[in-house]
């Protein structure tokens, strides 16, 4: 069994750690750090029957992704402080949401960028406000910059100069020209507050906007683990509400979003043993193309599959923009080279 198989396997608890060769965690080790999931691999494991030298690798890491944790809930701070005096309130998103919300998924996710979705009347506001508060522009292109604004769903991306961490500001979903129009409106006025006092998406959103960021705004790079919150969020949301999934696929026909939304949920089903209700459960033979692009690594945690990995990055692109834009956003980019 490939390397990739096995981490799988282990997260999905089809296979016992114990019951793994010495040799076997090289290549588990391998691909679960180019995935990202390291961390997530340390936490679900923990407590079970490891080699020594396994053992000590996961609880470096769980502390890793602890302290990890903690730095993004004080970027939020620091932007909570950034934008108070202009009374400008934002929705986290993405991995500091889900550890602001105390989600299971959070635990040993790797938080890079602090995401933030503000309504679209307060986007100039709040960039400005962040320049102010020591935030300073990373693409300094004219092109690059003039792109994100008129195409994009968020600002260009922002870094700050003291902390050197970087923040995304979001005033919806997907790119403005993308042929889906999530409803960025709703997104914001139906959030929920956390204990901590942070606005997140309410659940159906986040399922819903973690199925767009993992099949409808890229290319599934770092698939796996993006499934992988799909794959918690779901299953933890629907223990709590057992009318979830009803909600979630009304939600998601709202924002547009119901063929990414079911795609997200057979694909965790197939690969981390989601439990579907009736009339998700069913087959797409076209899912099979997904589910080798998630799985296309070599058992040193190289990429494989090259020509089906270029025809993901095609489609990503070809998503999220008219052909005539994107021939001409490409021309440009390949000039610019």
């Amino acid at each position: 069994m490939s390397a990739i198989r096995t981490l799988v396997d282990l997260l999905a608890g089809r296979r016992e750690a114990a019951a793994l060769a010495p040799r076997e965690w090289d290549g588990v080790i391998s691909v679960a750090r180019a995935e990202a999931m390291l961390a997530t691999l340390a936490h679900r494991l923990e407590g079970a029957a490891l080699p020594p030298a396994v053992a000590a690798l996961f609880a470096d890491q769980r502390a890793a992704a602890a302290v990890a944790q903690a730095q993004s809930m004080w970027e939020a701070e620091m932007a909570r402080r950034a934008l108070a005096s202009e009374r400008i309130e934002f929705v986290l998103l993405k991995g500091t949401a889900y550890a602001a919300a105390g989600l299971s998924c959070a635990e040993g996710r790797q938080i890079g960028d602090l995401d933030i979705l503000v309504l679209v009347s307060d986007i100039g506001r709040a960039e400005n406000e962040l320049l102010e508060a020591g935030w300073e522009w990373v693409k300094s292109d004219p092109y690059d910059d003039a792109y994100y604004r008129e195409h994009m769903h968020e600002l260009p991306p922002l870094i700050h100069k003291a902390r050197d961490r970087m923040i995304d500001v979001h005033h919806t979903i997907l790119p403005q020209t993308h042929r889906i129009a999530p409803d960025a409106l709703s997104l914001v006025s139906d959030a929920v507050t956390t204990e901590n006092g942070f606005a997140v998406l309410c659940p159906t959103d986040m399922a819903c906007h973690c199925a767009a960021h993992l099949l409808a705004d890229g290319d599934l790079q770092g698939g796996l683990r993006n499934l992988w919150d799909f794959h918690s969020l779901t299953r933890d949301f629907a223990a709590a509400d057992p009318g979830f999934w009803g909600k979630l696929d009304a939600r998601a026909d709202r924002h547009g979003l119901h063929a990414p939304v079911h795609r997200a949920a057979r694909l965790a089903r197939d690969l981390y043993g989601s439990a579907l209700p009736s009339g998700w459960d069913r087959h797409d033979p076209a899912d099979l193309w997904f589910k080798r692009r998630l799985l296309a690594r070599d058992d040193w945690g190289h990429a494989t599959h090259f020509a089906l990995q270029q025809a993901f990055y095609i489609r990503s692109h070809w998503l999220r923009m008219p052909p005539l834009m994107l021939s001409r956003h490409l021309w440009t980019k390949w000039r610019k080279r």
